[in-house]
């Protein structure tokens, strides 16, 4: 292969990374725009609701990487994985609002933040005593078909990943602009004692916002096992980390930077890794994040971020 070729596989690999990314960067800005609060119990959510995912397609007859699946058959297994993940992922977030962080709402200080922290610590510790410590094979039922662009391969999977988290961001986007709750969410997010006075139910607009964010890692999550064809109760921290580092990069609390903030983390990532080694790569990321948290503290969208006055 070329240096062009490289450059270019490269980029289809960043692409592919940066879509989930961005969706489960997406999770961290919903919830930062309304309360203020880094909800690092987002790491794990995204963890279990790969599990749930690889049990869905486990339920579904499938198992390692032998059943292929075409057509309709293949739409619809997806579809309904992709359905029943994240709703089981909206649900669990929802549940860790209310439960966790409802009754701290109005403590001052870092309580709710360090309690997301604890949630988080639940689940890890949930999933590894009750799945164990090895990584389990990904049920992958998406045929083999493959295109050659030049020297680089662009492969179904890699389509299906960008048509997925461009729709469900795109769909996002609509929601947040032209809905009354996505109004609301704003409302909210730029001043919620205002909001409550104008009659929007503060709350309602919180648990969506947990419900959305959730449900969006729980894509992710789908993402990643199809993209990797593994999941472990360590994939959190690996990729919430990058995820946040993704928020933070494109502003976080602006639903338009963590888009873009996880695409170009992905591609960081894939490019870096090409350019540096891969044994670099959490090096140059982190770098970053530290980079932008001195120097642009608010990010490329920090002006969405810093609205609320």
């Amino acid at each position: 292969m070329t240096t062009g070729d490289i450059f270019l596989q490269q980029v289809i690999n960043g692409l592919s990374l940066g879509a989930m990314y961005a969706l489960l960067a997406l999770g961290f800005t919903l919830v930062y725009g309304i309360l203020e609060l880094i909800n690092f119990a987002h790491f794990n959510v995204f963890m279990v609701a790969s599990f749930v995912a690889m049990a869905v397609l486990q339920s579904l007859g499938l198992s390692g990487q032998s059943q292929v699946l075409t057509g309709f058959a293949l739409l619809g297994t997806l579809g309904l994985t992709f359905a029943v993940t994240m709703l089981a992922a909206g649900v669990l977030g929802v549940a860790i609002e209310r439960l966790a962080l409802r009754p701290l709402r109005g403590v001052p200080g870092t309580a709710a933040m360090i309690t997301t922290i604890g949630v988080s610590f639940i689940l890890f510790n949930f999933v590894l005593l009750t799945l164990g410590a090895d990584s389990k094979t990904f049920p992958t039922p998406m045929p083999t078909v493959r295109w050659q662009i030049g020297g680089a391969v662009l492969q179904l999977r890699e389509v299906l990943i960008w048509v997925v988290a461009l729709a469900l961001m795109v769909a996002l986007q609509l929601f947040v602009n032209h809905t009354r709750l996505g109004k609301a969410m704003r409302a909210a997010a730029q001043d919620p004692e205002a909001a409550r006075m104008m009659g929007i139910d503060v709350d309602r607009v919180i648990v969506t916002a947990f419900f959305l964010g959730s449900a969006l890692a729980g894509a992710a999550a789908l993402i990643f096992g199809l993209y990797y064809n593994f999941t472990s109760f360590l994939i959190g921290y690996s990729a919430g980390l990058r995820a946040f580092t993704a928020a933070v990069l494109g502003g976080i609390g602006s639903v338009p930077g963590a888009m873009l903030g996880g695409v170009l983390i992905g591609l960081i990532e894939a490019l870096g890794g090409q350019i540096f080694e891969v044994r670099w790569t959490d090096v140059i990321i982190f770098s970053i994040l530290v980079l932008v948290l001195v120097f642009a503290p608010t990010g490329l969208f920090g002006r969405d971020a810093a609205a609320r006055s």
